[in-house]
């Protein structure tokens, strides 16, 4: 009896461990300790920014995932996510909606020599008043994060649209990110105006996302000396924007070559002195706005002429 007895504890001893084996083997869909798997990395590789509209009334920028890899299909997925209504709205993130018209539909796309050129059924002219610069700004945004694409004409059926629906406010007929977003205009005088990006940082329930502003003023310094202006700001001129950068962050001297440009602060950049580290979100803000005004592939942080971090291509 005694030897059944061990017998039995032995056989349920080895069934548990195959089990065991199994799970370990083939994890249940909700087990996250296997995120690294090969699945999981080319899912995250194929995130793309996309500019929607958030809470504030902000273009706004976060990311979606996308299928294709090609600039011309990548774009008509993009831009289906920004419909309203459309198949793709399940993938936009929470706090977010889209901003072109319900029913429009993306005729076709064709990219060549960084140029993406698309056409729009005329559902696209629905749009609102008050979202008609928005759309234009959200499209050309998104349009312009996909890689190798640096500029983008709209047709509506096959023709030029060269002014907004309702204001009849003129359009270039070919659109980059010098057109601007989330426009604020701080003039004195119409000469000598000048257009800087800023990125701040907002926030949805817990999540943090990039806000780019684009001001127009008679500001006569240079970009870089704008942006890390800007963003010691405090506090910021809307309350629901935020930066990360100290106002003692000093920038004592800058130097750009090619594609890239070396900035050097002094230790206040440090969100920790000891641990020699730049915050995240100081990181980026800073990186996002440079790329956006100087077309910089590449942003290197050095503090008292010593290099602390960068942020390349694909920050």
């Amino acid at each position: 009896m005694l030897k059944r007895a061990s017998l039995r504890r032995l056989t349920i001893a080895t069934c548990a461990l195959l089990i065991v084996g199994i799970l370990y083997l083939f994890p249940t869909k909700n087990d996250t300790r296997f995120q690294t798997t090969k699945k999981y990395i080319s899912i995250s590789e194929n995130k793309n920014n996309i500019f929607l509209i958030d809470e504030n009334n902000y273009v706004a920028m976060t990311d979606i995932v996308v299928n294709n890899k090609t600039p011309s299909k990548k774009a008509k997925e993009l831009l289906e996510t920004l419909v309203i209504g459309s198949k793709k709205s399940e993938y936009i993130p929470n706090g977010f909606k889209a901003i072109i018209p319900k029913n429009t539909k993306i005729n076709s796309t064709e990219f060549k020599d960084n140029l993406l050129k698309v056409d729009f059924s005329k559902e696209l002219l629905n749009v609102s008043s008050a979202n008609e610069e928005k759309m234009i700004e959200a499209i050309v945004y998104s349009l312009t994060s996909i890689d190798g694409v640096k500029k983008v004409m709209i047709f509506v059926d096959g023709q030029i649209l060269n002014a907004l629906p309702h204001s009849k406010k003129a359009l270039p007929e070919v659109l980059d990110r010098s057109y601007g977003i989330n426009k604020v205009y701080d003039l004195n005088n119409y000469k000598d105006t000048t257009k800087t990006t800023v990125y701040y940082i907002s926030k949805f329930a817990n999540n943090y996302y990039y806000v780019p502003i684009t001001k127009i003023n008679n500001d006569a310094r240079d970009k870089v000396e704008i942006i890390i202006s800007e963003l010691k700001n405090s506090p910021i001129y809307q309350t629901n924007l935020m930066s990360y950068l100290k106002a003692n962050a000093q920038l004592q001297d800058y130097e750009i070559k090619e594609n890239s440009i070396n900035l050097s602060f002094n230790e206040n950049l440090f969100n920790d002195l000891e641990e020699e580290k730049i915050k995240e979100e100081v990181k980026y803000t800073i990186s996002l706005s440079i790329k956006d005004n100087l077309d910089i592939e590449q942003v290197i942080f050095s503090v008292n002429n010593k290099e602390i971090d960068k942020c390349s291509k694909k920050c």
